[in-house]
């Protein structure tokens, strides 16, 4: 095994375009050796109203949110929490798509870690599933659920089917370093963008 720790996280947001829509919740799982050691959580102001159905998606209302912080607020403790392990998300690219604007509009500071995709590789290592939405691979690893679309809760589960996926491969003998993932994955290496801070930004002021 060679990826010992890792960060799964989820966004909850007002809608699915990240140059139109805003965040509205972030959690974020740290995994060491499978096992859960600690989270990030947030509610986010998006500073706008929230549509009716991406509230019946993830059930966060307007009241819930307006006395939460901004995501320029967010995102410094978001990528302290994660510092430069990997990131792991479901359907990665579209987290993925969200925060980097999040951290271009607000030159805001992020993780460092790549970020690797777990439905990307269930969908090359686990053969025959009708789909493969977080549920269904719970479903199949027979993990214990209970409420999906919340930034949390989808995070333990990205967290723990990525588990399961290195498990199976470790099982097979396969490689599992960051790279071989990648190419496993058939996705280009994401980083978040690294904007340089200012001293007020780094709280010197």
């Amino acid at each position: 095994m060679v990826l010992m720790d890792y960060v799964a996280f989820d966004l909850e947001t007002t809608g699915i375009n990240s140059k139109t829509d805003e965040i509205l919740e972030i959690g974020a799982v740290k995994f060491s050796r499978f096992e859960q050691v600690d989270s990030y959580v947030t509610l986010v102001n998006p500073g706008c109203l929230i549509p009716l159905d991406a509230q019946m998606v993830h059930g966060i209302s307007d009241e819930m949110v307006k006395d939460a912080q901004g995501v320029h607020e967010a995102l410094g403790p978001f990528a302290d929490f994660c510092g430069d392990l990997p990131l792991v998300a479901h359907n990665a690219r579209f987290d993925f798509k969200f925060m980097e604007a999040a951290v271009k509009k607000h030159k805001g500071k992020a993780p460092t870690g790549v970020i690797l995709d777990s439905f990307n590789l269930a969908k090359r290592v686990i053969r025959g599933l009708p789909n493969y939405k977080l549920g269904t691979l719970i479903h199949h690893f027979n993990l214990p659920s209970t409420v999906f679309h919340r930034a949390e809760a989808d995070a333990v589960y990205c967290g723990m089917v990525f588990g399961k996926i290195i498990q199976v491969l470790e099982t097979g003998h396969h490689p599992t370093a960051i790279h071989d993932l990648l190419k496993l994955s058939k996705m280009k290496e994401l980083r978040l963008p690294q904007v340089a801070q200012s001293s007020e930004q780094l709280g010197l002021f």
